[in-house]
């Protein structure tokens, strides 16, 4: 070719080459930007099909809420109001009034009698709550609770998709807990402390209202859709986002903007879930269910998802801090220089004292990157084995991951190898 021609050919391949660059640039885009949108719905999708699920999962989420004091104290007041609303104190006084005119007694006394009706509520209503606290606030109570939300562990499905009946039940516009087996228990516990009357409380009312809604039908179409792809819709971000990394043509740089986005897309939800809590409180009238009380039902029922929010939150931040460090940035050859001269030195002073590692260090020392992508893909491999992982889980395999890598960067340096400088260091020596 001329040179004119040979310039025109370079151009051109030089185009196609930047045409294929912009190609794989806009491909990596759109799948990340569909990685980062279907982040927290994975998230929610994957919390409510473990609850769904697992039966065990479930228990844990639902155990604190009988041990939450401002629900005990919700239960106990509504239990006794209930219990001393069906026996009839005034009713009881105006029959010993009547009893006293038939025998003739005073007019004074009669008043007496008439005037017991408040002192005798008073009394009834402190008894009765000192027995029904006694009862709410025991052990037994907290088994029974247990108990019961284990047998009927259709209680989630039930409130997520409208089928099944449990504990927790959904009706037309709100979701209801079922107070029937405590209320029976408190019943049996009053006839044996002497109240018989307790017997004759009706078997209606045995219901407390969690949380009302005119929206709750659209609310269960949206709960069974994720409880749907509650398995699978974490797998397709994780999907998405692999191929948005392999078909950038700056893998690592793709990487830290996957780790970015999904991080903050996490932030997005611990507000929107913050947002949420104060729209539930909002929705539940003070008559229904104390503020506090409905505070800790939230917070309790949900915080299994935000646990899992955070351990997201701080993959992505690891993520991202790890991609920095083994890039091209003078912070992270700093820092790379400053952890290989430790692990060098140490090791070097091993050997200086005898304990050395031979041919295993050099083996360990030559094949540096295949040991260490080892050791961070277990690392990896243990999160995603681990059921449900917590931050503190993170940060646990996290810590194990550097001291492995510490260890073999140590190992290595131990080979004993004369005058064995740093891997970037090392000078080549050639035949001749």
């Amino acid at each position: 070719m001329s040179a004119a021609e040979r310039d025109e050919y370079e151009r051109l391949r030089k185009a196609a080459g930047m045409r294929h660059r912009r190609l794989r640039y806009s491909a990596a885009s759109v799948l990340l930007l569909l990685a980062f949108l279907l982040a927290p719905l994975a998230v929610v999708a994957a919390w409510i099909d473990s609850e769904v699920a697992d039966t065990d999962r479930y228990v844990q989420t639902v155990a604190p809420i009988a041990t939450e004091p401002s629900v005990q104290n919700t239960v106990t007041d509504r239990l006794t109001k209930r219990v001393v609303d069906s026996v009839d104190v005034a009713a009881f006084t105006a029959a010993v009034a009547q009893t006293l005119r038939r025998e003739g007694a005073r007019p004074q006394v009669i008043q007496g009698a008439k005037a017991l009706t408040g002192p005798l509520t008073s009394a009834l209503n402190s008894a009765v709550h000192d027995i029904v606290d006694k009862v709410v606030t025991s052990d037994q109570f907290a088994e029974v609770w247990d108990d019961a939300n284990r047998q009927a562990h259709a209680a989630v499905v039930k409130v997520l998709t409208g089928e099944g009946s449990s504990a927790v039940q959904a009706g037309d516009d709100s979701i209801d807990l079922n107070l029937g087996t405590v209320i029976d228990n408190v019943k049996q516990k009053l006839v044996d402390r002497g109240f018989d009357q307790a017997a004759k409380i009706p078997d209606v009312d045995k219901t407390i209202t969690l949380f009302k809604t005119d929206k709750l039908n659209e609310a269960q179409n949206a709960m069974r859709l994720l409880n749907v792809i509650g398995t699978w819709l974490p797998v397709v971000v994780l999907v998405l986002a692999a191929l948005a990394i392999g078909s950038a043509p700056a893998h690592r740089v793709a990487l830290m903007a996957t780790a970015i986005g999904v991080g903050i897309m996490m932030i997005v939800l611990l507000v929107g879930l913050a947002v949420m809590r104060q729209v539930y409180l909002d929705s539940v009238p003070t008559t229904a269910l104390p503020q506090d009380t409905a505070a800790d039902i939230y917070d309790t029922f949900i915080r299994f998802l935000k646990n899992s929010t955070r351990t997201v939150l701080v993959i992505a931040v690891i993520t991202t801090l790890a991609a920095y460090l083994y890039g091209p940035g003078g912070g992270a050859r700093w820092v790379r220089r400053t952890v290989a001269g430790g692990t060098g030195a140490t090791g070097r002073s091993m050997a200086r004292h005898g304990l050395r590692t031979g041919a295993t260090g050099r083996w360990l020392d030559a094949h540096g990157k295949w040991t260490t992508g080892i050791a961070i893909a277990g690392g990896a491999l243990a999160l995603v084995l681990w059921n449900y992982p917590t931050p503190g889980a993170v940060a646990l395999v996290l810590g194990i991951v550097v001291l492995v890598l510490a260890l073999l960067g140590i190992l290595a340096a131990a080979s004993g190898t004369a005058g064995h400088p740093p891997a970037g260091d090392r000078p080549v020596i050639r035949p001749g």
